[in-house]
């Protein structure tokens, strides 16, 4: 079992997390069971496919939930942009949160080659 919050990627994911919530307090109120509901659950699913993964005990288990997690950002990153294009955050923002989903993939991708490794 690893200590799942020593892991950049996972402090990284968290922080997006909290970003997201932030910037989705100003999307539109009929969008809180829509696009709000859908873009803050896809966030929150990355550091804790993450953190669930680090618990499996066979490298097979963990890297299954961090394949899960890499969906969930590619899933977050589509909503974003969908955000975007309604003009839901400012493009400041937007470009932001794109980049350290950029860089979380990477992370995630790069972890992932190295439990294939071992």
């Amino acid at each position: 079992m690893k200590d799942f919050k020593k892991l950049n990627v996972w402090q990284k994911s968290m922080e997006l997390v909290t970003s997201v919530y932030k910037i989705s307090r100003d999307f539109p109120i009929e969008e809180k069971y829509g696009l709000t509901s859908q873009i803050t659950r896809s966030a929150v699913s990355i550091p804790s496919n993450i953190a669930e993964g680090s618990s499996r005990f066979s490298e097979r288990d963990y890297f299954r939930f961090l394949e899960i997690a890499l969906g969930s950002v590619f899933e977050f990153e589509t909503q974003l942009m969908i955000a975007n294009n309604l003009e839901f955050s400012n493009e400041k923002v937007f470009l932001e949160l794109l980049e350290q989903t950029k860089r979380i993939q990477k992370m995630i991708s790069g972890l992932m080659s190295k439990l294939k490794r071992s």
